[in-house]
């Protein structure tokens, strides 16, 4: 399958650069996957599209500053660091600028020695890992050292760093947001719940592979970088019995249907787990897990496009996009919501 079969053109006045006023009041477009049928709504109005007894999959992972800037120690040149993932205690899988000059025993100070990092391997593709020294808390520390990563489509300065993490995150480690996440608020929660609709939470850590554009020419020629994941034996649960009632299980965001999809048996029964998953999900995939999917509008050749395809149908999804750029919907990280059933 080629992967200029997921291509669209985009205005790019289209690119949402800054969240809206209130989370609830995007655009959500309703997507029938079985006819393709379209319609056209307010994301406060999520309950009223969903039935009591069904479940929400919500993924409670928390961005972390992960932005840090810092210069060598010998020579005092500057050097930007992406926090990527924790490979060991206190050793990072980083990208890096200028990654050809930070050599392995490259030592560099961030603010004035508040944290260290020695470069300990070179990596592919601007890669690093470094050794971090400090005192006290990693995360505390970088609370005052770094920044918010946001996506390189978004020009403007977040004001409000709270806007690019979900009301509801918990577990630090994404340098990412799960961004179908970025919707709901207070209100749309305590209508779910009025609504007798289960909200459960599992946590995925997103990371920079889940956004970055399909270069091969095939798709079956990309690699997925790998992502921690964990589910507890109580939401599995839950899963499993809305499963049993004849329930809809509804995934929010990709990264809550790819951990549900990497857990999910055979037989669509979840269980309690940790651990990495790079699963890749394109058309042609049987889905085990999720029965809906609550997503934004994502990047042209990006896997989050053909994950959708693959749950939607391409046809259904590639018009559903048109549907969307005519009708003046925000796209990416800042922007509208589709709920797929």
């Amino acid at each position: 399958m080629k992967t200029d079969e997921f291509n669209f053109n985009l205005p790019e006045d289209l690119i949402a650069q800054h969240p809206i006023e209130k989370r609830d009041n995007s655009k959500m477009l309703l997507l029938n996957r079985s006819t393709g049928e379209i319609d056209h709504k307010k994301f406060y109005e999520i309950s009223e599209n969903l039935e009591p007894g069904d479940t929400l999959v919500l993924n409670d992972t928390k961005v972390i500053p992960a932005r840090l800037y810092g210069k060598k120690k010998e020579t005092g040149g500057k050097v930007e660091v992406l926090l990527v993932v924790e490979e060991q205690d206190k050793t990072w899988l980083v990208m890096a600028r200028p990654a050809k000059k930070l050599k392995i025993g490259t030592k560099i100070i961030f603010k004035e020695g508040l944290l260290e990092g020695r470069v300990i391997e070179e990596r592919a593709e601007g890669l690093r890992l470094i050794e971090f020294i400090y005192t006290g808390d990693f995360y505390e520390v970088l609370d005052q050292l770094g920044e918010m990563p946001l996506p390189p489509y978004i020009g403007e300065t977040l004001l409000n760093p709270d806007r690019y993490q979900t009301i509801y995150s918990k577990n630090r480690g994404s340098v990412a947001a799960p961004t179908a996440g970025l919707h709901f608020t207070e209100e749309v929660m305590q209508a779910l719940k009025d609504k007798e609709i289960n909200i459960v939470y599992i946590t995925l850590h997103v990371g920079l592979g889940t956004f970055k554009p399909v270069e091969a020419e095939n798709i079956l020629d990309h690699k997925m970088h790998s992502e921690f994941y964990h589910i507890s034996a109580e939401v599995a649960d839950i899963i499993n019995q809305t499963k049993i009632n004849g329930n809809q299980v509804i995934a929010v965001g990709t990264t809550s249907c790819r951990t549900l999809e990497s857990i999910a048996g055979e037989d669509g029964k979840m269980k309690e787990g940790s651990g990495w998953t790079d699963i890749f999900i394109y058309p042609g995939y049987r889905f085990k897990g999720i029965d809906g999917l609550i997503t934004n509008f994502h990047l042209p050749k990006s896997t989050l496009i053909m994950l959708v395809s693959a749950f939607a149908g391409r046809e259904n999804t590639m018009n559903a996009y048109r549907e969307a750029i005519e009708q003046e919907y925000r796209f990416y990280s800042f922007g509208d919501a589709m709920f797929i059933k």
